[in-house]
């Protein structure tokens, strides 16, 4: 079959697939979301009833689901139509970035009206413009290949997983959330400030309902021995006795409560047996009930009243409910809302009561919110269908509230309950389309704009602009946890610390210094979140996945929890939860062999327990962790691949940070990690690599280097001036940085290939000399090849694009008397603007130069656009928007900055040695290889190296050199010993890394440690030790002096205080600050500090009144002068004589002029106006007061 050449060059989207799995899980939470997610959570949305007292008529509305031949609720993307009659075409991303428009669909629902017991009428709402993101199912570049996504001028790497919103790219960060469903024990000083009698502990649950919208339940400890249920109803906490919400859950007595409570403690087993409660649990429970008797309740019916009569006048929409109604809205709606079933939730209740105890009594340790065993992620789907769901309800509650105000008033005449017009014309006054607005300003600014706050920890830093600033910076985005914007001012650095629960799952390397360093960290290359989608891409049965993990449970030898049965406890035998509910217990001898079943089928047999089943066996232990079998099937959990050894092929088992820690999982360098034969290795790891992120991996070498350089690596590789994005010509980004000419790196980890780096490469293989040459390469400074840099090494541009709407400046009359055209008058711009008034393409322009011209049809006038900045620019591209039918409206001018490299730019290795051009020395000058003629195209100092410890750079130039000469790529990736060979063995005698590589610089007759005889370029003699030189893989960082530099000799100042402003885009100086100040007073530069402080700074020639020597009174008088009858000489006319007088003293003698900061005299004004006055003494001599 034959190519043509230029298909033969397109790569196939096959290529990309891991790639796409970076990023699976944004948009799979997003394709749930508009597939089942708005369905689930529409059905969760309660009827809303209006009450017509005059005519004794009832309207209920209920929201449906827009629902006709199955179409889904948010409709794909498309543009505007000018006729209703014309088909809508489907609208693509890359025009919403030229456009700088919102790349999202129409979100439509049915709401349902029914008058009495009458029939249902539906009516269509159009709830707004929802966004869409990329590659999700909606969007229009779905299931593309790479020739059509090259026609939709898109890069063929596209991987999707962010949304265009006015033209940006803008990507969800993903948060740390407390992980759902899991009763999670902790200390905390600030809940003794409760209330009176409350002490520091307590078991949290964060209960997730399935439309993903969560309520937090706390049970707190008092003091007495008692215990509290807290949860928040409309920003306030609500306490109840614990014996009271027992009661009210189930039929049951006191003695079965007084049993089921106490049961945790046997005489027989001690706490090294592993028991978990003592003889204190007797006389806690006695006091529980004691409370429930005291408050007059013996029944289920009593304490439902009791609940409801407390809870009726707070609850929205039940004040004429009756009061067990009220109780069981209470207990469905706020207390472990994940469950459905009453007699569950009691078993839930007694269960988190006993690890309350054990933590009171310290049988067992509290749980630590900070480590990622009790954590999970929040993902954009589940946030934007919570966040849908309140907003519904309140537009609900507002229509409700507008029509009862129009029944209310005396507008009866005009209004007509029973006519549904009416009815929606009011409804009409409370826009629907706002709520599709709201999610928009979510991802548009990252805030959230609730009044309950969603149950979540932070209202804002949820998105960020997903800058392109170089494909490794992009990718970052996606893979990026946020611990939560409320931990960065926080004092305390248990936040931040590395934790050992987090191996595997997030990178230790990939975390950025200074201020978010440990809050914000990246997910590992192998570290994957759970979704609602299964393997296959079917949406999961979460019930049905639940009942069959249950068969299989009960097939085993476990006992079902029913509420009369539960009365065992460890270490006898271990309670079983499943995603919450406490599902059964499991007698304690049997429980490994159950765990064992467990992870063998959920390798064998996917379809009966899921692949990512998190299977937690805590132990029991003296004083450790709380005992049981914690099984987790829920989405937005981590997970990551390991290898189940008791399986012999295909086993390859998905774990969770929270099984892990009580798991024995083996490296292949590790031996048996210090395990006695009892309890030998289980598990083992895939390969080495998977504890680090992607852009760690692509560090070569990165275990022969000391470990803050691979940190600072990492950030480097995200400010590298790059190959920016294939799609260039396309784009209207606000600035991209573009490297000309990049090349791939002769040595490379097989994390580069695999994730195809090669079609954004990010630097230059350039010929590194360690040498200690002519002083300019001193404190990282590096000597650059002047001939290298001509011929194009590190040449790069920057673009930057303006956009010209004519529509949006702000104007009186209507839009569209505005369009682009020059001036037929003035034609002094026309060698730069085109008849159409924009700029010809390739047209340099200068600053003040003008390249663009609008006309006024109105005021018949035509303005110019002049040019900023300080370097000239060359325009790239221009493009127009031709919506209108007349002129277009609005353009796009994209200029390009050549930025080549020059004195100053900003370089660095892949190994953290960075460092700024000092000069560019001549080529003729530069030190030379007698043999090859070969010269350094840098030149790096040899002290680089000791202290920073490198070693890989080192490693990574020989090896370069030996891959050159042979023409094949070196494979660099860390940990090479570590890992076994296909066969499963490891290598008798490991041969060592410089050996490989020193025998094949030997083969082609170069030295076996890289070193070389050079020739100095001055002088032509050899230099008197051989130079360790070779090619190494260098980055052009985007921090270059054209954009830094600042100079200022005189110009705009500040008004109210004279001094020069700050700011280096107005023009401002640097400031001369008390230190520096405190510097020149120290070397004695008196002059120089008069010149920085007064001359050159708010120099002030003041009138002072020797008399009162008052600085303030002053005033001056123009004296006028005879005119000369004729000029002499035709000189220059002298200065009008002026005359200053005093007007507190009222005469002009005593008058004298003083050189002073008029900063000074500011101080004296802001004195006088809080009736201060201050007096100058003035003396004949200098520096001499009276």
């Amino acid at each position: 079959m034959g190519f043509t050449a230029k298909e033969s060059t397109v790569p196939k989207i096959e290529d990309f697939k891991e790639l796409h799995n970076l990023v699976t899980h944004h948009i799979e939470s997003m394709d749930y979301m508009t597939e089942k997610g708005l369905d689930v959570m529409f059905n969760r949305i309660k009827t809303v009833t209006i009450h017509d007292s005059g005519s004794e008529n009832e309207l209920s509305n209920i929201l449906f689901i827009y629902s006709v031949y199955y179409n889904p609720v948010v409709f794909p993307p498309q543009k505007e139509s000018f006729s209703s009659t014309s088909r809508k075409e489907p609208l693509f991303p890359f025009e919403c970035r030229q456009a700088k428009i919102s790349y999202t669909g129409t979100f439509m629902a049915d709401v349902c009206f029914k008058y009495n017991d009458g029939v249902i009428v539906r009516d269509k709402f159009d709830f707004g413009q929802l966004p869409i993101m990329l590659m999700s199912k909606l969007c229009s570049l779905r299931g593309a290949d790479c020739q059509k996504l090259l026609k939709c001028k898109e890069s063929t790497s596209e991987m999707g997983g962010y949304f265009v919103l006015n033209g940006i790219e803008r990507v969800f960060r993903c948060v740390i959330a407390p992980k759902r469903n899991h009763p999670t024990s902790m200390i905390r000083k600030s809940f003794r400030d409760r209330k009176e009698g409350f002490s520091d502990m307590a078991v949290a649950i964060r209960c997730v309902r399935d439309d993903q919208s969560s309520v937090t339940v706390k049970l707190y400890y008092l003091r007495n021995g008692s215990a509290r249920v807290g949860f928040w109803i409309g920003g306030r906490e609500y306490l109840l006795p614990v014996g009271v919400v027992l009661k009210a859950l189930t039929t049951t007595n006191d003695a079965e409560i007084h049993e089921i409570l106490t049961c945790c403690y046997n005489e027989r087993y001690g706490r090294g047996d592993g028991a978990i409660g003592t003889q204190l649990v007797r006389e806690r429970a006695k006091i529980i009930l004691d409370e429930v008797r005291d408050l007059g309740l013996f029944t289920r019916e009593q304490c439902r009243k009791h609940l409801g009569e407390h809870f009726q006048p707070i609850l929205y929409g039940l004040g004429k409910e009756s009061y067990p109604t009220v109780a069981e809205a209470v207990l469905g709606d706020y207390i472990f809302v994940h469950l459905d079933n009453d007699d569950d939730k009691f078993n839930l209740l007694i269960f988190i009561i006993q690890k309350l105890y054990s933590l009171v009594d310290q049988t067992s340790l509290p749980d630590n919110p900070d480590s990622l065993q009790n954590q999970e992620i929040l993902v954009p789907g589940h946030l934007i269908t919570v966040l849908l769901k309140e907003k519904l309800e309140e537009w609900l509650r507002k229509c409700k509230s507008l029509l009862e105000d129009e029944l209310g008033s005396n507008n009866s005449q005009k209004f007509s309950f029973e006519n549904l017009s009416d009815v929606k014309k009011v409804m009409n006054k409370n826009p629907s389309r706002s709520i599709g607005t709201t999610v928009e300003t979510l991802f548009k600014t990252g805030r959230l704009s609730t009044q309950s706050g969603l149950d979540l920890q932070q209202r804002a830093g949820y998105t960020v602009q997903a800058e392109r600033l170089n494909f490794l910076r992009f990718l970052s985005f996606f893979r990026a946890v946020h611990r939560g914007a409320s931990f960065a001012g926080l004092r305390t650095t248990t936040v931040r610390k590395l934790l050992p629960e987090s191996w595997g799952f997030l990178c230790p390397v990939h975390t950025p210094d200074g201020e978010p360093c440990g809050l914000l960290n990246h997910m590992t290359r192998t570290c994957r979140i759970t979704s609602q989608f299964d393997s296959n891409g079917n949406i999961r049965d979460f019930r049905k996945i639940r009942n069959s993990v249950v068969d299989v449970l009960l097939g085993i030898g476990m006992v079902t929890s029913l509420p009369k049965l539960m009365r065992a406890a460890p270490p006898e035998v271990i309670h079983v939860l499943l995603d919450g509910q406490v599902v059964g217990s499991l007698p304690s001898n049997l429980v490994m062999k159950v765990v064992a079943c467990l992870r063998r089928l959920k390798v064998e047999a996917p379809s009966v327990i899921p692949e990512d089943l998190e299977v937690g066996y805590v132990p029991t232990s003296m004083g450790g962790s709380f005992p049981g079998l914690y099984l987790a099937s829920c989405p937005a959990r981590f997970i990551r691949p390991v290898k189940n050894t008791s399986i012999p092929s295909d086993n390859i088992e998905l774990i969770g940070p929270f099984e892990q820690v009580f798991m024995e999982i083996s490296c292949p360098d590790g031996g048996n990690g210090g395990r006695n034969n009892s309890s030998p290795a289980t598990h083992e790891e895939i390969h080495p690599t998977g504890i680090i992120s992607v852009v760690a991996n692509l560090t070569p070498w990165s275990d022969h280097n000391q470990s803050p350089r691979n940190m600072y690596q990492c950030q480097m590789a995200k400010q590298t001036m790059a190959y920016s994005t294939q799609a260039l010509q396309f784009r209207a980004d606000q600035k991209i940085y573009h490297l000309q000419t990049p090349q791939s790196p002769v040595v490379r980890t097989k994390t580069y290939t695999t994730y195809s780096i090669d079609e954004n490469p990010t630097g230059t293989n350039a010929i590194v000399a360690v040498l200690a040459h002519t002083g300019y390469d001193m404190e990282d400074a590096m000597i650059l090849n002047k001939s290298s840099v001509e011929r194009g090494m590190c040449h790069g541009q920057i673009y930057q694009t303006e956009t010209i709407d004519l529509s949006d400046q702000n104007s009186r009359y209507e839009s569209g008397h505005k369009s682009f055209r020059r001036s037929n008058v003035d034609k002094s711009a026309h060698a730069r603007i085109d008849a159409d008034g924009l700029p010809y393409v390739g047209q340099k322009i200068y600053p003040d130069d003008p390249y663009c011209s609008i006309y006024d049809e109105v005021t018949n006038s035509v303005r110019t656009m002049k040019r900023k900045g300080t370097d000239p620019v060359i325009v790239d591209f221009v493009s127009v928007d031709m919506k209108s039918k007349k002129h277009p409206q609005k353009a796009n001018i994209r200029f390009r900055h050549a930025r080549n490299p020059i004195i100053g730019d900003k370089f660095s290795s892949r190994h953290g040695q960075k460092g700024v051009c000092s000069q560019l020395w001549p080529d003729i000058e530069m030190p030379f290889n007698g043999v090859t003629g070969m010269r350094p195209d840098l030149i790096i100092n040899p002290h680089a190296f000791p202290s920073r410890m490198t070693i890989a750079m080192l490693m990574e130039s020989i090896a370069a050199k030996g891959g050159s000469l042979h023409g094949k790529f070196v494979d660099a990736t860390p940990f090479r010993d570590a890992v076994k060979k296909p066969n499963g063995e490891k290598e008798s005698k490991p041969s060592v890394l410089v050996d490989d590589i020193g025998s094949m610089l030997k083969e082609k007759g170069f030295d076996y440690y890289g070193t070389e005889t050079l020739y100095s370029g001055s002088l032509g003699i050899e230099l008197k030790c051989e130079i360790f030189m070779g090619p190494v893989y260098y980055q052009r960082l985007r921090h270059m002096v054209s954009d830094k530099f600042q100079v200022r000799s005189t110009g705009q100042v500040d008004q109210l205080t004279n001094q020069p402003i700050k700011g280096r885009k107005r023009g401002g100086g640097i400031r001369f600050g008390e230190m520096e100040r405190d510097s020149l007073l120290a070397h004695g530069a008196s002059y120089l500090l008069h010149d920085r402080l007064h001359t050159s700074s708010d120099h002030h020639i003041a009138d002072v009144c020797s008399l009162c020597g008052s600085l303030l009174t002053s005033s001056v008088v123009n004296v006028q002068q005879k005119k000369l009858i004729q000029e002499i000489g035709k000189l220059p006319p002298g200065r009008t004589p002026k005359k200053v007088t005093c007007n507190s003293c009222g005469t002009s003698k005593g008058m004298e002029t003083v050189a002073i900061p008029y900063v000074f005299r500011y101080l004296a004004a802001e004195l006088a106006s809080m009736n201060i006055m201050m007096t100058l003494n003035l003396s004949d001599r200098e520096g001499v007061m009276d």
